[in-house]
């Protein structure tokens, strides 16, 4: 969001930064501070072996650092990220984790030799095996209100900080059986905003049985896959889900809801959970 160069009154929040600019509207250019989101490499690291390379915003590192663990199946409990070390490098950010030996062995063959770059949540996956990887499916049938996802999306926009100075990030959210936003995670990429949003939601202990998740972007078969990872039963996309995606949730046992908006949405799986959805699309 532009705001006048001569302006030093403006307070950015954490992740976004001033950056100049010269604003053109029609024939007038006025020179600008615009507030831009910040992007940079982070490395994961496991018991000091390089595993992948992430874009993404540098907030939230330790659920980024957690989260991530737990959605790509590299351990299946919090209690196994014995360590997590924050480590500023010259060109990004080190998250070195210590994990079990078992499980650093486990990870040997599946290192991400190319960064994942902003939005990609797959870049770097070298077999179709590691590519297309089936979660366990979610235990229990959650059910949400209609009016509970309503206003979930309703109140996206006031805890997206980070979007409304720079437009340019994802929010993955998680809403309460009543649709209030108890927890949100932003990020230039959708992938790295949910993982952030799975370690916050493990960390505060959070039962991802009782809510359901809201994401500001497109369902792809990933964010399909670290929902179920999660144990999250209800994943609602603002925009559109793949067919991929469908078939995964299917499989997962959960509920997919797409094109998730202010005055409607579709619902693509176990349509039977979402409690007097009027106006739904069945398909």
């Amino acid at each position: 969001m532009p705001v006048p160069a001569n302006d030093v009154r403006v307070a950015l929040p954490s992740g976004a930064v001033p950056r100049n600019a010269e604003r053109w509207r029609g024939a007038a250019t006025t020179r600008v501070i615009d507030a831009v989101a910040e992007e940079i490499p982070v490395a994961f690291v496991y018991n000091g072996r390089p595993h992948a390379v992430m874009m993404a915003t540098p907030m939230d590192l330790e659920d980024f650092a957690l989260g991530f663990s737990l959605s790509e199946a590299i351990v299946g409990a919090s209690a196994e990220c014995e360590k997590v070390e924050i480590a500023p490098a010259l060109a990004g950010i080190e998250l070195r984790i210590t994990i079990p030996l078992l499980r650093a062995a486990a990870i040997e063959g599946r290192a991400r030799e190319l960064t994942g770059r902003t939005g990609c949540g797959l870049c770097g996956v070298q077999t179709l095996d590691a590519a297309v990887r089936h979660p366990s499916p979610v235990v229990g049938k959650t059910r949400i209100g209609a009016a509970a996802l309503q206003r979930a999306l309703a109140g996206l926009a006031g805890h997206q900080t980070i979007n409304a100075a720079t437009g340019a990030v994802h929010a993955a959210a998680w809403a309460q059986s009543d649709g209030s936003i108890a927890v949100l995670r932003e990020d230039v990429g959708r992938h790295n905003a949910l993982d952030k949003l799975i370690g916050a939601m493990v960390r505060a202990r959070i039962d991802p049985c009782d809510g359901f998740l809201v994401v500001t972007s497109r369902a792809s078969y990933e964010m399909v896959m670290k929902a179920a990872t999660a144990g999250i039963g209800v994943l609602a996309a603002i925009s559109a889900p793949t067919a991929l995606a469908i078939a995964l949730a299917q499989e997962t046992n959960l509920c997919l809801i797409g094109f998730a908006r202010a005055d409607g949405y579709s619902v693509y799986t176990f349509p039977q959970r979402i409690i007097a959805a009027l106006g739904k699309i069945t398909l």
